[in-house]
């Protein structure tokens, strides 16, 4: 016994031991961040690379040849977002249970349904020897970083160290963005239940392609807009948009050319809307070489700038909101030669194994209500990277080389609207969209599976020509006017903010970089200022001073705004939350004193508390605060160009005026280190809460003049 009492207390003592030597590895890591200054030496360079910080830690990176570019891009990324990109490589590839055990396991079987790794191998393998290389060069540099800088803390506390990064890792992650963005499975679900209860009628009135009082299609220009406030009808046609189920993953974007434009030079804004966390979803950087000079915001873990300018063009992007696959009703017998195992590992248990059906053109998915559909997908039976347009687009010298560059876009759908140094501006659909005559509309039956939908060609998609007086706008809505011939979309997002973006424009004759920035600040929601005014009178009925205050409110989702939140709450009690549920009339003070019968009038405090966003890390699930970003107060929701909603936003904010780019800017809600260690992990909050535009540094000049740290980067 004592011999026993002997061993259990040494054993005590060494496993408090080793729990007090983690802890104090864990708190290093939170303090530890990537060198910004020095020389680093060893590296697979040609030459030596310079990598200068600025005032919030974005790396300016001038090398002498492309693929120490692209290397260096690589060493940043991998410095500054490590765990980031490793977490997004393994969520995409269903592999979070190897780390987090089996409550990540649910996640890994849904998100293997699509052979992401399969589908980013045959995309490397079509690459072209040039993008091969420039990708290779960069998973170069990403492994560097994981060899020489500290390891993050997520690492740490998780207790394992990443795999090296490999080309087909950053066409992986750049599925992430596809897959958010994809009109998808679930999306058509509720849609084909609604067409097989009650037809076309309920299904147009369920989800209608838009709102035709709102309808602004950049086709058609300004004076193509629908009639907006003055259009004739009550709440019972406003609440099927109101209800939208889905989340407001879209984007806005403006521009104007150089005859619009006070300073004579075309104008461009955007800003995505993407999930809000933190490290946020793009990564600023500056690239120079003798063969490109290009900056503005990448996805963690791919190579080159996704959304930016470079020396002659600049160009923005918002999702298109249109069908990207067909889905079908599977045959009472499948072959049985497309089911394929898939292995699990799981952390501290046994690895499991899942089916999976994969026939060469078509795939077998589980919706969320658990019915099993076939899925026709190009991304899936013919895939091609994006990242070679990409790549293209960074050295574009003219609007038409961007439209080039766009026609071999595979996808997902986007509006890109371009300018240029000439001072005009053009806009270009451009995807992957089968000419399917369903739509998306519902799930196509077994015996479709015999057809074929092509894509529908470029040249087809919709377009504004390049001019130097076009002004030019989308926001997720329908984009084309009723000339156009093709049917693209089953429902786009509503129109509000597109709209409201045609009304500021319209506005104005000319405009500038200080303007564009105030409208993406813009929190007037048009449609719930029109709910508001229709439910006043049954609110007035039980609380006339209410009553009176929803029909004065002029719409600004504002911080001080108590209003805001008495009809935000309406309009989700209304929806209930977005299910879909909803009065079938209000077309009189009455009947809209039934629907509202039973519902609890909202809190009425101030929208910056009520509509307060938190910016939660990925371990805000297992309990894990400390490494939360700064909380946004509430100011606009989904329905305002400044569009902010639980676990959304603007993911950056961009202006840029074409060709003196050290005019405008880009900023971050959170900061451009994804290390709580960094003095940039979330310094750019409060200049994004306050709507201030961070200027890029582009010249020489500029950027010289704002270097705050310098490192060389050497063979």
């Amino acid at each position: 016994m004592k011999f026993f009492g002997r061993w259990l207390a040494a054993a005590t003592l060494l496993i408090a031991l080793v729990g007090v030597i983690f802890v104090g590895y864990v708190f290093l890591g939170l303090r530890a961040h990537a060198r910004y200054t020095g020389t680093i030496s060893g590296l697979r360079l040609e030459s030596p690379v310079l990598v200068l910080r600025d005032d919030r830690g974005v790396p300016h990176v001038l090398a002498n040849s492309e693929h120490d570019l692209y290397f260096a891009q690589g060493y940043v990324e991998g410095s500054d977002r490590l765990f980031q990109m490793d977490l997004l490589r393994r969520f995409v590839l269903g592999e979070l249970a190897e780390v987090f055990g089996p409550p990540a396991l649910a996640s890994d079987e849904t998100e293997r349904a699509v052979p992401v790794s399969a589908i980013a191998q045959v995309q490397w393998q079509r690459l072209d020897p040039r993008s091969r290389e420039l990708l290779g060069a960069f998973s170069d540099g990403v492994n560097a970083a994981m060899e020489r800088e500290p390891l993050p803390v997520e690492f740490r506390m998780l207790a394992y160290r990443p795999r090296a990064w490999t080309p087909q890792d950053s066409l992986a992650v750049s599925m992430a963005t596809v897959l958010d963005l994809t009109d998808d499975w679930n999306d058509i679900e509720p849609r084909d239940a609604a067409y097989r209860k009650g037809g076309f009628s309920l299904l147009n009135a369920r989800f209608p392609l838009t709102d035709p009082c709102y309808d602004a299609p950049v086709t058609a220009g300004l004076r193509g807009m629908a009639a907006g406030p003055a259009c004739r009808r009550r709440a019972a046609a406003l609440l099927p948009q109101l209800a939208d189920a889905r989340p407001p993953v879209g984007s806005n974007e403006w521009a104007a050319g150089a005859n619009r434009a006070a300073h004579g030079r075309a104008l461009l804004a955007n800003d995505p809307h993407l999930g809000l966390h933190i490290p946020g979803v793009w990564y600023l950087i500056d690239l120079r070489a003798p063969q490109v000079h290009v900056a503005g915001a990448t996805l963690p873990g791919t190579p080159g700038v996704i959304l930016g300018h470079n020396e002659r063009v600049a160009w923005g992007a918002t999702s298109g909101t249109v069908t990207s696959l067909s889905v079908f009703l599977p045959p009472a017998h499948l072959d049985s030669s497309g089911w394929q195992a898939e292995r699990f590992a799981i952390r501290l248990h046994g690895a499991v194994t899942k089916r999976y059906y994969r026939a060469r053109d078509a795939f077998g998915v589980t919706t969320r209500d658990g019915r099993f559909v076939l899925v026709r997908w190009q991304a899936y039976d013919d895939p091609v990277s994006p990242a070679q347009t990409f790549l293209d687009l960074d050295r574009a010298a003219t609007i038409e080389g961007a439209t080039a560059a766009l026609a071999t876009f595979p996808g997902p759908t986007q509006n890109f609207v371009i300018a240029d140094t000439t001072g005009r501006v053009a806009y270009a659909l451009a995807g992957q969209i089968p000419n399917d005559p369903v739509r998306a509309r519902w799930f196509h039956p077994a015996s479709d599976l015999a057809d074929r939908y092509p894509t529908i060609p470029f040249a087809r998609l919709p377009k504004v020509a390049a001019s130097r007086d076009g002004v030019l706008w989308t926001a997720n809505n329908k984009m084309y006017g009723p000339q156009y011939s093709l049917a693209l979309s089953p429902q786009f997002a509503p129109p509000y903010r597109a709209y409201r973006i045609a009304q500021l424009l319209r506005a104005r004759r000319g405009y500038d970089v200080a303007y564009f920035s105030r409208m993406q600040m813009d929190a007037l929601s048009l449609p719930e200022r029109e709910l508001a005014r229709d439910l006043a009178p049954a609110i007035r009925a039980n609380d006339s001073d209410l009553g009176d205050a929803l029909a004065a409110w002029n719409g600004e989702m504002d911080g001080d705004s108590t209003i805001a939140t008495v009809v935000e709450g309406l309009r989700m009690a209304l929806t209930d939350r977005h299910s879909g549920r909803m009065p079938a009339l209000l077309a009189s003070a009455a009947q809209a004193r039934v629907a509202l019968r039973g519902i609890a009038l909202p809190s009425r405090a101030p929208w910056s508390v009520a509509g307060a966003v938190p910016v939660l890390h990925a371990f805000s699930s297992l309990g894990v605060s400390l490494l939360d970003g700064t909380t946004l107060p509430g100011y606009g929701d989904a329905f305002t160009l400044h569009v902010q909603y639980p676990g959304y936003s603007q993911s950056f904010r961009a202006v840029w005026e074409v060709g003196n780019w050290d005019a405008g800017g880009i900023s971050l809600p959170q900061g451009e280190s994804g290390e709580p260690g960094s003095d940039h992990y979330t310094d750019q909050a409060a200049a994004w809460i306050a709507g201030r535009l961070w200027p890029l540094p582009f010249s020489d000049a500029a950027v010289q003049r704002t270097a705050l740290q310098r490192e060389t980067l050497a063979p």
